[in-house]
């Protein structure tokens, strides 16, 4: 079984390999399998695709931040295939929602942006308590 998520430490600051085809024999990599907590992991891919649209229009100058806390998340998990298509569009709508709805910060997208990170901590907090060795 692989290393279990590492979400906290993602959120905390809050490559994939070209692999040998396996034998049809073989079970598949387990990059390939799914995890129990998949569905969270979407959810926290979106969140992180808002806040990175957000933060930016609300001035927070953090850059790339919460793009590379996307990357980081999918080397963590080592997202491959599937997985890892599901959890990159995640991260785009997320983003895409937010960039046609806000051209400048508000008040709401200040709202949208708390409840986001407490959402994200919540959910790698979660993770990380359910799966973690």
């Amino acid at each position: 079984m692989k290393k279990p998520l590492t979400t906290a430490c993602v959120l905390a600051c809050l490559a994939v390999q070209p692999g040998f085809a396996a034998p049809a024999a073989q079970p598949p990599h387990p990059a390939e399998a799914t995890a129990p907590y998949d569905g969270e992991l979407v959810r926290l891919a979106e969140i992180l695709g808002s806040l990175h649209y957000l933060r930016n229009v609300c001035g927070a100058h953090e850059g790339q931040k919460w793009r590379n806390q996307m990357q980081d998340l999918i080397d963590a998990e080592q997202l491959d295939g599937e997985r890892k298509r599901k959890v990159v569009a995640s991260f785009n709508r997320g983003y895409r929602v937010f960039q046609q709805t806000y051209r400048t910060c508000t008040p709401a997208a200040d709202i949208a942006i708390r409840r986001y990170l407490d959402e994200g901590a919540k959910i790698s907090r979660d993770i990380t308590a359910r799966y973690a060795n």
